[in-house]
Formats: structure tokens, C-alpha cells, sequence
């Protein structure tokens, strides 16, 4: 049996990463990569500056794998790396923009074949999509976080209260509140 074959789980893989195999760490990137994106996309709302937190995040777990707790979801884990990625990244945005003034790119409309309905519609769902991100990167990362990790992730409210520090309760209180504010910033 190879790293890369799928019986192993990823406190096997952990362990052999930490005992120097690549290929073991190299398997878990692929199996949570796309969670890892999908939250972290739905926190900054930026393709690119996405790509950039995901490495941070697999960068800053490989070197802190020795402190992984093999008997707790290696996705949580993950997660939490992930969000604190992301609120670092707000820090530095923010300061940026308060020294600096730093403006926000306009995005590029896409071109369209006159008359392709399909491609009119993968058009609409792309805009809509990168809408929503738009305003979800606006709430506050106390409100944005639960709603991701419920919704997007599909976390049961008890794990993300485990993984934000916080009580269940607190979990349903802020994702109704920012079910509330997104639906204030889409007009709707």
C-alpha cells in the first residue's frame, strides 16, 4: 500500500509525512484542497489572492503537522489554519489600504458570443457568484466564518462552534445574522 492509495486515513498520513514521505503529504493536499479553496475563496472573494492563502495554509501545516492531533478531522484542522489565514490577510489588507490608499480592482466583464445562450447564462452565474462572494467578503469575519463553515463546508453548528471557540448558540445567532446582512447588501 502507497501513501497515495485511499485506505490510508490522514493521521496515517500525517504520521508517515512526519516521518519523511512526500508523497504522504502530497495526498493529503489533494484530498482537502478544494475545501480548503472553497472557504477560503468564499472569505476574500479574490481567485488569486485565494491560490496565494491555500499554499499559506498547506505551507503553515506541513510545518506545524507535529501538532496535529491525529484523533480529531484533519478538515477542521485544516479549516482553522485556513481562517486564520484569512483573517492575517484582512489585517494586511486593511493596513495597507489605511497607509496607502490602496484601491480595489474593478473586474473584468466577460465577453460574449452574441446570442449563445449557454455561455449568457454561465455569464450570469459568474457574476452572481463572484456577487455573492463580493458581499460576503464584506461581513465581519465574526458573522462570515460560521456562515461558511455551515453552509459552504457543511459543518454540523456543534464542529464549527468547537473550531471558532464558541458556543452552539452563538454559531445559529451569527449565521442568522449574516443571512440578514447578506440579504441587506444583495437588495433582497
Amino acid at each position: 500500500m502507497t501513501p497515495a492509495d485511499p485506505g490510508f486515513d490522514d493521521g496515517a498520513l500525517a504520521a508517515q509525512t512526519l516521518a519523511g514521505s512526500e508523497a504522504a503529504f502530497a495526498t493529503l493536499m489533494q484530498r482537502h484542497r478544494s475545501r480548503v479553496y472553497r472557504l477560503i475563496l468564499n472569505s476574500v472573494a479574490d481567485p488569486d489572492e485565494a491560490l496565494d492563502l491555500v499554499q499559506e495554509t498547506f505551507l503553515s501545516a506541513y510545518r506545524a503537522l507535529g501538532r496535529y492531533d491525529g484523533t480529531r478531522p484533519m478538515s477542521a484542522w485544516l479549516a482553522t489554519i485556513a481562517l486564520n489565514k484569512c483573517r492575517d490577510h484582512a489585517r494586511r489588507r486593511a493596513l495597507r489600504r489605511f497607509f496607502f490608499g490602496a484601491r480595489t480592482i474593478d473586474d473584468v466583464a466577460d465577453t460574449l458570443a452574441a446570442g449563445d445562450p449557454d455561455q449568457a447564462r454561465a455569464a450570469e452565474h459568474r457574476q452572481e457568484a463572484a456577487r455573492l462572494r463580493a458581499a460576503l467578503s464584506l461581513l465581519p469575519a465574526t458573522l462570515r466564518e460560521p456562515l461558511l463553515l455551515c453552509t459552504v463546508e457543511e459543518m454540523r453548528q456543534s464542529e464549527a462552534a468547537a473550531l471558532l471557540g464558541i458556543s452552539t448558540k452563538a454559531v445559529e445567532t451569527r449565521i442568522r445574522r449574516a443571512r440578514a446582512k447578506l440579504a441587506e447588501l444583495l437588495g433582497g
